[in-house]
């Protein structure tokens, strides 16, 4: 087994002094609120959005159906669990037909912080202002529920959503590197 560094960034932003606005959805698209019921459709969407991005190196879970729903229902039987924080975007395909397309949850952490959760919008929908209206949309989800501030981690390499996140008034607080073991492969 050989080892692999990623690099993440932890991110703050300070709620109070942030000057946010919901950021509009383009047209067909929806928001969905949280609900119970709903625990499948953000699991999938969750699915969708990284199964072949960068974040599956590094939390594998996010390329594992079944493991994205079972991350669905640890965070949501949290006692931290916000459900303002957490959402859905669905695209209408048609008369009758839609797709989740984006999801984001919210948790608070010890020192009253806001944590999101999995800002995942799925390949197909990305250029379009969704990340950005999920993580304004979640960030006035922690607003209402009285949470100052909040934060997030990424990947370094996944420089567009990082850009994203300082757009909206995120700080660098804290670099760290996570360990992955990788197996190796013998060409002998």
């Amino acid at each position: 087994m050989g080892v692999t560094y990623y690099k993440r960034f932890r991110m703050e932003i300070d709620l109070q002094r942030a000057r946010l606005t919901e950021a509009p959805l383009p047209a067909g698209y929806e928001w969905v609120a949280w609900q119970p019921t709903l625990l499948e459709r953000h699991a999938l969407a969750k699915f969708e959005s990284f199964r072949s991005e960068i974040d599956t190196d590094v939390f594998p879970i996010l390329g594992d159906l079944a493991a994205c729903r079972h991350l669905m229902s640890e965070i949501v039987q949290r006692a931290t669990f916000i459900p303002q924080a957490t959402w859905l975007i669905s695209c209408r395909l048609g008369p009758g037909h839609s797709e989740d397309c984006g999801t984001i949850q919210g948790l608070v952490q010890s020192g009253g912080w806001g944590a999101i959760q999995n800002v995942g919008v799925a390949p197909e929908h990305r250029g379009q202002g969704l990340g950005r209206a999920l993580t304004i949309k979640s960030l006035l989800g922690f607003q209402a529920a009285g949470v100052g501030r909040a934060s997030l981690e990424v990947t370094a390499r996944n420089t567009v959503a990082v850009e994203l996140y300082r757009s909206l008034g995120f700080r660098l607080a804290r670099t760290t590197y996570k360990a992955v073991d990788r197996p190796t492969t013998n060409y002998a």
